[in-house]
C-alpha cells in the first residue's frame, strides 16, 4: 500500500532544485505582491481625496469602501500586466524567463503515448472533425502518428442528434489511413458533463497511455504545438499540467473580431506576467492542455458540493486538486499554434458569461476544503473575483449617483483628484490590452505580422471602443444573473450556439431592453445632477443604453465583412498566407 501511494506522488525534487527555485519563486511573490499593493494603493488615495475634499457623506464613504474591496483585484490586472510587458520584452522565449528550470529537448524522440481527447455534446460533428483533420494529418507526416490515438467523448442526449454525430465520426474515420487509432463513444448517462466523461476515460480506458491532450470542440492546435507540450510534459516528470495561451481562430463576424483582437493582447501580456509569478502553481482553461493521466486519475476527482449540484467550472477546481497533491501545473505563456473560437454574438456571449460565472461563484463553497494549497486557494479566489467585481461597480455606480444628487455641500468632489483616480483604475483594468499592443507596436518584426502601425492602431482604437461599450453591459448582465443565483435560479451548461448568425432587432430588445433602460435611466440621473458628473458616468453607461443596436450591429454579418476586408482588428494568422485557416474573404476583397 505504501509503494503504491509513493507512485502517486510526483517525483522527489533534488537538493538543488529546493535551494535554488523555491527561494527565487518567494522572491518574485513578495515582489509582485508590492506591485499590487503600489497599484491598489495610489488610486485608493487619490479617491479619498476627491471624496473627502469636502467632508464625507454617506454615500462617499461607500463609495470608498466598496473601492477598497475591488482595487486588489483591478490591482492584479494591472501589475500582472506590468510584469508580463517585461517578460515579453526579454526578447527571448517567455518559457525560458518564467520556467528557467524547464527541459526541453526539440530533437528528442517522443517516449509516451498521448491521448487526444475532443469533448462534444450536441455540435456540427463533421465541422469538428474537419478541424482535427490536418493535426491528425500533420502528426503522420512527422512519423508519430503512433504515439497518439483520438478519442471523441460525447455528451449529446438528442438521439435523432446522436444518430448524425456517429454517421459522421463513421465517415471520418473510414478516411483515415489509421482507423485504428480514432474511436468514439457517447455516454448513456451525462453525470458531471464534460469533466465527468473526462474522468471516466481516464479511469476506464486510457491504459497504455501516459497523456493526454483535452480539446473543446472548437479547439485547433498545430503539429508544432502539440509536439512541443508532450516534450515538455515527458522531459519534466514533475509536472501534472501544462496550459497552453489560447489565442482565437480568424472570423469575420464583427463581435467575435473585435473581441479577440484584444483579448489575444491582453491574454499575452497577462499570461506571461501570471506565469512569472505563478510559477508552478498555474492555470487550467479546460482545453488546449496536455495533462499527465496518473496524477489527474489519482487526485483531480471533483469534490462533491452540499447540495448535490455538480461543479460546473472543472478545469480550475482540478488544477488546484493537482497542486494541493504536490504536482505543479505549469502555464506555457509563447503563441504556438493553439485556438478557439469565440461567441459569435453578444447574446451567446452573456449566455457563456453566465455559465461561467455560475461555476465560478461555485467555488466559493470549496475555499475551505482542505485538498488545496494556500496558491490553490488562491487561484480559486480569482477565478470568483473575475465576476465578483461586477456588482461591487455597480453598487459604486449608484453610491456615486446617490452622492452626485445630494444637496449637501459634503458632497462636492474634487474632479482633479476624481478624474485622476478613474484614470488610474481605468488603466490598471485595461493595462493587459494596452501593454500587449504596446509591446507589439516596439517590435518591428511583430509589427509587420500585424498589419503594419497604422493597422494595429486603428485596431487598437476600434476594440478599445467595443470593449469599453461591453464592459457595463457584461457587469450588469453579471449583477443581475448574481441575484437570480441568490434567490435560487439554476444556471446549467446548455448547448453553445457556434455559428455566426444575424441577431434580428426584435430579438436584441426583447434580451436586452432592461439592460437599456438601466442605461438610459442611470444616465439621466446623472444628468440632472450636472455635467461633470454626467461626463464622468458616460463611458461607464454608455453600452448599456446602446445595448439593443450594439448587439444588432455587432452580429451584421455585413458589417463583419466590411471589417475583414478593410482589415480592421486583424490577427496575424488571417494576413498570413501560411496560416492554418482559410481565408476570410475572396482574394479582391482581401486586396481591397
Amino acid at each position: 500500500m505504501a509503494a503504491s501511494r509513493d507512485r502517486d506522488r510526483p517525483p522527489p525534487e533534488t537538493c538543488h532544485d529546493r535551494r535554488a527555485h523555491r527561494p527565487a519563486m518567494a522572491v518574485r511573490r513578495c515582489l509582485y505582491l508590492a506591485l499590487v499593493l503600489a497599484c491598489a494603493a495610489v488610486p485608493l488615495a487619490l479617491l479619498g481625496r476627491a471624496l473627502g475634499a469636502g467632508g464625507w457623506t454617506v454615500a462617499e464613504g461607500l463609495i470608498w469602501a466598496l473601492a477598497l474591496v475591488v482595487s486588489p483585484w483591478i490591482a492584479t490586472l494591472g501589475a500582472s500586466a506590468l510584469v508580463g510587458f517585461a517578460v515579453l520584452m526579454a526578447g527571448r522565449d517567455p518559457l525560458a524567463v518564467v520556467w528557467p528550470e524547464a527541459r526541453l529537448d526539440p530533437d528528442r524522440p517522443i517516449g509516451i503515448r498521448t491521448a487526444i481527447l475532443l469533448c462534444i455534446r450536441n455540435e456540427d460533428t463533421r465541422a469538428v472533425l474537419a478541424r482535427l483533420r490536418p493535426l491528425l494529418s500533420a502528426l503522420e507526416a512527422q512519423g508519430v502518428g503512433e504515439r497518439f490515438a483520438l478519442f471523441v467523448l460525447s455528451d449529446t442526449r438528442d438521439p435523432a442528434h446522436a444518430a448524425e454525430e456517429e454517421a459522421a465520426f463513421a465517415a471520418f474515420r473510414a478516411t483515415l489511413p489509421r482507423p485504428e487509432r480514432v474511436a468514439y463513444r457517447r455516454r448513456e448517462s451525462n453525470e458531471g458533463f464534460k469533466a465527468g466523461n473526462v474522468m471516466e476515460f481516464v479511469r476506464a480506458r486510457s491504459a497504455g497511455f501516459e497523456a493526454m491532450i483535452t480539446l473543446d470542440a472548437d479547439s485547433v492546435m498545430t503539429a508544432d504545438a502539440v509536439l512541443r507540450l508532450v516534450r515538455l510534459i515527458e522531459q519534466n516528470p514533475r509536472v501534472a499540467l501544462i496550459q497552453t495561451l489560447i489565442a482565437a481562430q480568424p472570423t469575420a463576424a464583427a463581435f467575435p473580431r473585435l473581441f479577440q483582437f484584444g483579448m489575444r493582447h491582453g491574454m499575452r501580456a497577462y499570461a506571461a506576467g501570471i506565469a512569472w509569478w505563478q510559477g508552478a502553481d498555474g492555470p487550467y482553461w479546460g482545453h488546449n492542455a496536455i495533462i499527465r493521466i496518473a496524477p489527474f486519475r489519482d487526485h483531480a476527482a471533483l469534490p462533491a458540493l452540499r447540495d448535490g449540484t455538480p461543479i460546473l467550472s472543472h478545469d480550475q477546481v482540478e488544477a488546484a486538486l493537482l497542486r494541493g497533491a504536490g504536482w505543479e501545473v505549469r502555464l506555457d505563456p509563447l503563441e504556438q499554434g493553439s485556438y478557439e473560437a469565440n461567441p459569435p454574438s453578444l447574446l451567446e456571449f452573456m449566455r457563456r458569461d453566465l455559465r461561467w460565472m455560475a461555476g465560478n461563484l461555485q467555488y466559493l463553497a470549496l475555499l475551505r476544503l482542505p485538498l488545496f494549497s494556500w496558491m490553490g486557494r488562491i487561484q480559486l479566489a480569482l477565478a470568483i473575483l473575475l465576476f465578483l467585481w461586477s456588482p461591487v461597480v455597480v453598487a459604486i455606480v449608484l453610491a456615486a449617483l446617490a452622492n452626485a444628487l445630494d444637496q449637501d455641500p459634503r458632497a462636492a468632489v474634487a474632479p482633479g483628484a476624481g478624474l485622476g483616480a478613474t484614470a488610474l483604475f481605468a488603466l490598471l483594468f485595461f493595462a493587459p490590452k494596452l501593454l500587449g499592443a504596446l509591446e507589439v507596436a516596439l517590435k518591428p518584426a511583430l509589427r509587420r505580422r500585424w498589419g503594419g502601425g497604422a493597422t494595429l492602431a486603428a485596431g487598437v482604437a476600434a476594440e478599445f471602443l467595443f470593449y469599453l461599450l461591453l464592459v457595463p453591459l457584461s457587469a450588469l448582465n453579471q449583477t443581475v444573473g448574481m441575484a437570480g443565483l441568490a434567490l435560487g435560479r439554476r444556471i446549467g451548461w446548455a448547448p453553445q450556439t457556434r455559428e455566426d448568425r444575424r441577431v434580428p432587432l426584435a430579438d436584441a430588445a426583447r434580451a436586452l431592453w432592461w439592460h437599456t433602460l438601466a442605461g438610459v435611466g442611470l444616465l439621466a440621473g446623472f444628468a440632472l445632477a450636472g455635467t461633470t458628473a454626467f461626463l464622468w458616468a458616460l463611458p461607464f453607461l454608455a453600452g448599456a443604453a446602446l445595448a439593443i443596436p450594439y448587439c444588432v450591429l455587432t452580429a451584421d454579418p455585413a458589417f463583419g465583412r466590411r471589417l475583414a476586408a478593410a482589415r480592421l482588428a486583424a490577427i496575424p494568422e488571417e494576413l498570413d498566407p501560411a496560416s492554418p485557416f482559410p481565408p476570410l474573404l475572396s482574394a479582391p476583397a482581401r486586396a481591397a
